[in-house]
């Protein structure tokens, strides 16, 4: 038995037959009261009726009734106005810090069977997804309202990044988004890199060189700190030497070339093609945050990141290192895993500070025009049997998994909620 699972059942009203006190006296629960999630009783403002009279305040809930005494309860005037002690067993009479004996309630009795077994199934499962098993009697209804939940929940979580960006900005949505949009360029491996040549090429430089794009590339690969060195081909020679003008005539600083990774990577996503790819990107657009407030459609975003790399590595991976010709585009996956990532929580963001539901709406609705990610995670879901048909879906469903899942948290969850209450 665990407390959290006493809260749980005493919150949603679980409990089966008439509740007496210790001392015999009948107990009827008309309000459990609000969970309390900080110092303090575990329900604020509930309401319920002893022996006819009726009472107004606090409850507390322990597995063993000496709890009391353990946690120090005695001692606390936060205490005082508790009017009822919950417990599974009743091994002795507590008493508040003004002397006043509180009502007690042995549950024992009270716990419906099959909830108890249930949970103790969910906890002691070891399934990625505890409650795979059972999810076929989840109802669609509860599943949508779950789901919409939590793509909120990972929206949230997600925007805190582009609130650190946007007050190292000062308040420059511009400067946030393209920074956010670096970072989401090379994926995780090489998100902090990425992040930082932004915050290192202004787009002030970059802006005035706008209508020469081998000099944006040399720009940011120079910055990059990926044009030291000696090579054998002409193409970073050329680089080099654009470079050594830009960083002369803009005091510039380059970043350390070592922080780039391209261990386990698919050549694909080598940082030497995506800092190509961001160079075009850069070069062909200005104003990006203003494209992301003004398109309605996915099909728009899309269009604005179909960038490929230069000539030089359409035949390289790395420098002085030929490989076979193929177009070197930046592909739909990469698009879209940078749409969901950055672009709709930059879009969530901008709606919460500037309290517009229809920037909010907006970032969802981008969401749901994207497809469902693939992945790990999602793979374990479609064996479960649940099958996102977006990225909305896909999200919550990675939030659950990351959430609620991998840190047993089932009880506060609805599905998980839903499955305690399923007979056996």
């Amino acid at each position: 038995m665990t407390e959290a699972f006493l809260q749980y059942v005493w919150r949603h009203r679980l409990l089966e037959g008439p509740l007496t006190t210790t001392e015999g006296l009948p107990v009827v629960v008309e309000r459990a009261g609000e969970l309390n999630r900080d110092a303090g009783p575990d329900f604020f403002d509930a309401r319920v009726t002893i022996d006819g009279i009726r009472w107004a305040g606090n409850v507390e809930i322990h597995v063993r009734a000496s709890d009391w005494k353990a946690h120090h309860h005695s001692e606390d005037k936060k205490y005082n106005n508790v009017i009822l002690h919950v417990v599974y067993i009743h091994d002795a009479d507590v008493v508040l810090e003004n002397g006043k004996t509180v009502a007690t309630v042995a549950v024992a009795d009270n716990i419906p069977e099959h909830v108890w077994e249930n949970y103790e199934e969910l906890m002691s499962s070891e399934e990625s997804i505890a409650c795979s098993s059972r999810l076929e009697r989840i109802p669609d209804f509860l599943m949508h309202i779950s789901q919409e939940r939590l793509t909120v929940e990972r929206m949230e979580r997600k925007t805190d990044d582009a609130r650190r960006l946007l007050d190292e900005a000062r308040g420059s949505w511009e400067k946030a988004c393209y920074w956010f949009t670096a970072r989401y360029f090379g994926g995780k491996t090489n998100a902090f890199a990425f992040e930082l040549l932004a915050k290192k090429t202004p787009m002030t430089i970059v802006a005035k060189k706008k209508d020469n794009p081998f000099r944006i590339e040399s720009l940011y690969f120079g910055q990059a700190g990926l044009l030291e060195g000696d090579f054998d081909d002409e193409y970073p020679r050329a680089m080099q030497r654009e470079y050594s003008y830009l960083r002369a005539a803009y005091n510039l600083r380059p970043m350390d070339g070592h922080l780039w990774k391209f261990f386990r990577l698919y050549p694909a996503s080598f940082p030497t093609l995506r800092i190509s790819q961001f160079a075009c990107l850069m070069a062909r657009s200005h104003g990006l945050f203003s494209k992301l407030l003004e398109s309605r459609d996915v099909r728009e975003l899309r269009l604005l990141f179909d960038v490929e790399t230069s000539d030089y590595w359409q035949t390289h991976y790395i420098y002085d290192n030929e490989s076979r010709v193929r177009s070197r585009k930046l592909g739909k996956m990469a698009i879209d895993r940078l749409l969901i990532n950055a672009w709709a929580p930059l879009l969530f963001e901008y709606g919460v500070m500037h309290d517009d539901q229809s920037r909010k709406d907006q970032a969802f609705a981008l969401l749901r025009q994207l497809p469902a990610e693939r992945n790990k995670i999602i793979s374990l879901w479609e064996n479960a049997g649940v099958k996102p048909s977006n990225a909305a879906e896909s999200q919550a469903l990675i939030e659950l998994y990351n959430e609620y899942c991998m840190k047993k948290r089932c009880l506060e969850c609805q599905l998980g909620g839903r499955v305690l209450k399923i007979g056996r």
